[in-house]
């Protein structure tokens, strides 16, 4: 009976010995660093996913964790209930449970896109395809059907996209971003109407994009929108052509090189404000936040005509005869 308690405690020391050192090796693994094929590695943690999954997407993508481990120091510490999906980033020196509590404080890796004020809608979709944190699935599907998906009940896309710097997941898709622009430039626009000098000789918030995205490639100076803006909108008091040069432009789609003829100005298009009274029939580009308010709040005054001085500034003119000497001032260089 002696004998038997002796070994009893000897195997009982045993057990305690090795749960001791599991322990301590338990405690020394998470505090090391984690082996990685590079010091920065970005990964998803996909929605319902797991932990399983969540490890799986780490060992994925280049992070050395073992699983049952880290499954069980998940569970150990209650985290594995707190682990938020999304994409975030492990950095060379990270260890298992640095890991796991950035998961769980949902610190996420965040990516950039700056959409700029006059680009057209082709220009943005172009931005959403370069870049590398935006997924992919616009490729492929037509205009009609991207309307169609975000609910677009205008003649097309171009102008309903607000110019701005975006935050989002790395992952997240192109159409998605682009949701977020559109949602942004309506939502804008809606309070900007509300607002809106109610003299003006507009019928629609689409009108006033329309004529934002006019101002904005019009304007090589912010000081000037509103004067330019009074421009346009006097003469669509009047019942004047517009004749502004970036609708030429639009209308002329790939076969415009750099510039504009004589026989381009006359060439019909429906954006071609040279051959068609009022406003064309869309925006000819995004216009940002200072160009819209600028249509809608245009200054008072009574030029017609203004010329690019050729510093990035205008001649204003009030009548024909006064800005063909602006024009043979600075765009023929007479004096």
């Amino acid at each position: 009976m002696k004998r038997f308690c002796l070994i009893a405690l000897a195997a009982l020391l045993s057990l305690a010995l090795i749960a001791a050192g599991l322990s301590a090796y338990a405690w020394y693994w998470t505090r090391q660093a984690v082996d990685m094929d590079a010091d920065r590695i970005q990964y998803v943690v996909e929605p319902g996913s797991g932990v399983r999954g969540m490890v799986r997407a780490m060992n994925e993508a280049g992070i050395d964790v073992h699983p049952d481990a880290m499954v069980g120091l998940a569970r150990f510490t209650g985290m594995d209930t707190q682990i938020k999906a999304g994409a975030y980033e492990a950095r060379r020196g990270d260890t298992p449970l640095r890991l796991l509590e950035r998961m769980a404080r949902g610190e996420m890796v965040q990516a950039r896109l700056t959409l700029v004020e006059g680009w057209t809608y082709r220009r943005i979709l172009q931005a959403l395809r370069e870049s590398p944190a935006v997924k992919q699935t616009l490729p492929g599907m037509s205009d009609d059907e991207i309307m169609q998906k975000l609910g677009v009940e205008h003649p097309g896309l171009e102008g309903l996209f607000m110019p701005d710097t975006y935050v989002f997941v790395p992952g997240t898709t192109d159409f998605e971003v682009l949701r977020q622009a559109y949602r942004a430039q309506i939502a804008w626009l809606e309070q900007a109407w509300e607002e809106r000098n109610p003299a003006l000789p507009l019928s629609s918030p689409y009108e006033a994009l329309i004529l934002a995205s006019i101002i904005e490639k019009e304007t090589g100076l912010g000081a000037e929108r509103g004067r330019v803006a009074g421009v346009f909108v006097n003469r669509l008091r009047t019942g004047m052509l517009l004749q502004t040069d970036p609708t030429v432009i639009y209308g002329m789609g790939d076969s415009y090189q750099g510039r504009i003829r004589k026989r381009d100005l006359q060439t019909d298009t429906p954006w071609n404000t040279y051959t068609r009274g009022g406003l064309p029939p869309t925006p000819i580009a995004s216009p940002g936040r200072a160009a819209l308010h600028a249509a809608l709040h245009p200054e008072e005054h009574r030029y017609f005509y203004f010329v690019a001085r050729g510093d990035g500034s205008s001649q204003f003119s009030r009548t024909l005869m006064e800005h063909n000497r602006a024009v043979a001032k600075y765009i023929l260089g007479r004096k």
